[in-house]
């Protein structure tokens, strides 16, 4: 079982991943329409790339955008998990030692303290992003049950993953769960919210461009806006 999850199963989860990323970042450009959004991505290239990188920087860092400032407490439950839920996998030191063993290479990785430090962040921001939906009107009158469902099978494989790395119960069936939920994570993405992970830079690119080039003192100038 070990072998067909960590082998041709897990080639299936990151073939579906990727190819599923690719097609919805070509969906998400081939979807812009400069008479629609009124923005003429083509033109003015410079005032759309600054703009780009300005609002880029703005969210890829805590307390620079004006929304990340207004709310301090979920700026900081926000990118405790979300750098978690990134950083956590990718350098595990359990999972290069994987690529190590299928692929023939490794990244550098997390001491196993840092790594625990990481998971218990991921859980326990997980469990405030919850309770902030539940707890605030304006953001439970949008929540379904599909928004908690998606919480929880991204945060399933650090839950499975500290029990099965801490030896807890039977260490052989948490593992392979554990494996399991990190590979369900990576077919979800393509299809589901969860391909935020992709779709945030193209939508902040977008915004940013936007902006740019209609605030960068070019509205008005030869453009139908």
């Amino acid at each position: 079982m070990y072998d067909f999850v960590t082998g041709p199963l897990l080639w299936i989860s990151f073939a579906i991943f990727f190819v599923g990323c690719i097609a919805r970042i070509i969906w998400y450009i081939k979807g812009l329409n400069w008479q629609m959004d009124r923005v003429a991505y083509t033109h003015h290239t410079s005032y759309g790339i600054k703009g780009a990188l300005r609002s880029l920087f703005s969210w890829l860092f805590p307390f620079v955008a004006r929304s990340w400032r207004t709310h301090p407490v979920m700026t900081l439950m926000a990118f405790t998990f979300h750098i978690g839920v990134v950083v956590t996998p990718i350098f595990l030191l359990a999972h290069n030692m994987i690529l190590k063993e299928r692929w023939g290479f490794s990244l550098w990785t997390l001491s196993e303290t840092v790594a625990d430090g990481l998971t218990i962040a991921v859980m326990v921001s997980a469990v405030f992003l919850v309770l902030r939906r539940i707890a605030l009107p304006e953001v439970r009158i949008l929540t379904t049950a599909y928004d908690y469902l998606l919480i929880a099978i991204t945060v399933a494989p650090f839950a499975t993953g500290f029990v099965a790395s801490h030896h807890t119960g039977h260490y052989e069936f948490w593992l392979i769960l554990h494996i399991l939920c990190g590979e369900l994570v990576l077919i979800a993405i393509p299809f589901t919210k969860l391909c935020h992970l992709v779709l945030f830079f193209c939508s902040r690119i977008q915004l940013g461009m936007d902006y740019g080039i209609k605030r960068g003192g070019m509205k008005g100038k030869g453009l139908a806006w």
